[in-house]
């Protein structure tokens, strides 16, 4: 298991004097201009050399045969048995973006073309890649904590990124906490030139103008039709991602997303399906009695993992060590433990049903639905205001959380609206849905959920894959009428009546109720102390970030109208781990 690096500039030489500074490895003028890092989980390969250009990443492909079939058509014809990161590389050499945008997976491949780098992010943002300028050099890693220890770099703490972090619960964009470091932005090839520019260029980008693509015939059509488009393009997605000759594992909530993918799999796959839900214990509220359902249903071989409050205080800063940007998601243990059962019982690939609620619509969108039907202010800016707050993290309890220094500093730094509001108008997407759908995928979907999947599985050399997050079922949902996707009060409509046949109607019809996770229980009882320790601590305080009488009165259960002091301390909680596990 490794990650990956390359380093570029005006002169060879200088370039690889940063990459082995970067990477500790001795510098020698035969090496390459792009490396392996050993020692971080990840899924890297390479290096690749094709005419002068040398290239490593982390690339999984869903659809080879078709990228060697385009490859020999074009008078190019590949390797069959290539690693993917060469055939990925071939096919950006040989067809340029067409050939990048005609590939299926999860992938990043970072390319030295001379005095250039070249980023290439898969559509939908599976895996992720970092760069950062230097030295009169450009360094670009799937390792953000390897940019944080380059010596000719200097990073330091990005004070807006804090804020966009208490906004989100996770970072949105391009921004990242450690200054001068970005991160290449999904379905993009970016280009990063010797002269310090940099070039970008979107290769896939989603739109509900595609409505008769996709082998949708034309004229005005009837929801079975979309519906019926669907389960193929489903069907499809969950095939190409099911591994050859093996069993697979499936992560089940119980929700109809992951039950789909469940039923999906047992249908599909030749081997046997493990399914996987998590306990929080006996005297919660959990969604056992569905998963287990479907399961039986499905015919899987079931396992149920309970995670206790200790558990997750005892592993909740090596966990968030894990992430490259940290995430406020109280799940982010069990779904560790989650990965660590599936490589425990020897499985290697891992399905999930993310992707259902940012691509077919979900409950979340709901405070935004509303605002619209009330709002008097017609500007952009104020449905972009409305979006931070439906959030419900920290957005509003900024000027009483942050330091008076920390506010006067960000006084002049741009506002997180920047990352939500081309979303927010019509441009792609016409309807508000769409809009909202678009604005999900984009930041929440590229920049939290997949990414958290990718860096937890990876450590336990598990792959996690999400057939939801398909292009192609994404590009079929856009051009899904917006009524068909919220249909009344029914969600995901269109998704539910792709796979009626496959689950019982109790599943399929059941309100979305999301994973109970017990956070003010922990913070009241495991969690107690450590949160006391580290958020009112010297060295907490010394950052200057936080003001420690509004964490107390939060810890006191005080300070806010509704009883969601639990999830805001959860959110400084882990911005304080991550913070210390970065050196910051």
């Amino acid at each position: 298991m490794a990650r990956c690096c390359a380093c570029a500039g005006p002169d060879d030489d200088r370039a690889r004097t940063q990459l082995a500074a970067i990477t500790g490895a001795p510098a020698r003028p035969d090496a390459a201009p792009a490396a392996l890092i050993d020692g971080e989980p990840g899924h890297a390969s390479g290096p690749f050399t094709l005419d002068g250009l040398t290239a490593v990443g982390e690339v999984t492909l869903h659809n080879r045969s078709e990228l060697l079939a385009a490859l020999a058509a074009a008078g190019a014809a590949a390797p069959a048995g290539c690693p993917d990161g060469e055939l990925l590389l071939r096919c950006w050499a040989r067809l340029g973006a067409a050939g990048v945008r005609a590939a299926e997976g999860m992938f990043v491949l970072i390319v030295v073309d001379g005095a250039d780098l070249v980023l290439i992010r898969d559509q939908v943002g599976a895996r992720t890649v970092f760069y950062a300028r230097a030295g009169g050099c450009w360094a670009a890693s799937t390792s953000l904590r390897s940019l944080r220890h380059w010596p000719a770099l200097g990073t330091g703490l990005n004070l807006a990124a804090v804020r966009s972090f208490l906004t989100f619960a996770y970072l949105p964009g391009e921004e990242t906490l450690l200054s001068g470091v970005l991160e290449a932005l999904p379905g993009r090839i970016l280009r990063l030139a010797a002269d310090g520019t940099s070039t970008q260029e979107s290769y896939w980008e989603p739109s509900d103008a595609v409505a008769r693509a996709d082998g949708l015939p034309a004229g005005e059509l009837g929801p079975g039709v979309y519906a019926s488009r669907l389960r193929t393009l489903l069907e499809d997605a969950t095939r190409s991602r099911l591994p050859q000759g093996e069993k697979v594992a499936v992560l089940l909530s119980g929700g109809v997303d992951s039950s789909l993918v469940t039923a999906l799999a047992a249908e599909l796959h030749t081997h046997p399906v493990h399914t996987y839900s998590i306990s929080f214990g006996d005297e919660l509220p959990n969604e056992l009695g569905y998963s287990g359902l479907v399961a039986e249903h499905c015919g899987t071989r079931h396992r149920i993992l309970t995670v206790s409050g200790d558990q997750v205080a005892a592993r909740l800063a090596d966990t968030v060590a894990l992430l490259d940007s940290p995430v406020g998601d109280p799940l982010t243990v069990p779904n560790l433990m989650l990965a660590e059962a599936v490589a425990g019982d020897g499985l290697r690939v891992s399905l999930n049903g993310e992707g259902g609620d940012p691509v077919f619509g979900g409950p979340k969108n709901l405070p935004m639905l509303v605002h619209e039907l009330h709002r008097d202010d017609p500007s952009p800016g104020a449905r972009a205001e409305a979006y931070l707050r439906s959030y419900r993290k920290c957005y509003q309890d900024l000027p009483a959380l942050l330091t008076p220094e920390a506010l006067r500093a960000l006084a002049d730094e741009p506002h997180p609206e920047r990352f939500v509001a081309p979303y927010l108008r019509p441009g792609a997407m016409q309807s508000l849905l769409n809009q909202l759908l678009h604005c999900n995928l984009r930041t929440k979907g590229a920049h939290h959920i997949l990414t958290k999947v990718e860096r937890l599985t990876a450590s336990q050399g598990v792959q996690g894959r999400s057939p939801l997050f398909d292009r192609r079922v994404i590009d079929h949902a856009f051009a899904t009428p917006p009524r068909w996707k919220l249909n009344g009060t029914v969600e995901k409509w269109v998704l539910k009546e792709a796979v009626r046949d496959l689950l019982p109607d109790t599943v399929t019809d059941r309100p979305k109720s999301g994973m109970r996770v017990p956070v003010q229980k922990w913070l009241r009882g495991p969690l107690h102390e450590l949160s006391g320790d580290l958020l009112l601590g010297g060295r907490s305080r010394q950052r200057g970030l936080l003001r420690p009488d509004t964490i107390r009165t939060w810890m006191r259960g005080e300070g806010a109208l509704l009883p969601r002091q639990g999830g805001k301390l959860w959110l400084v909680l882990t911005l304080e781990l991550w913070l210390r596990a970065y050196d910051l």
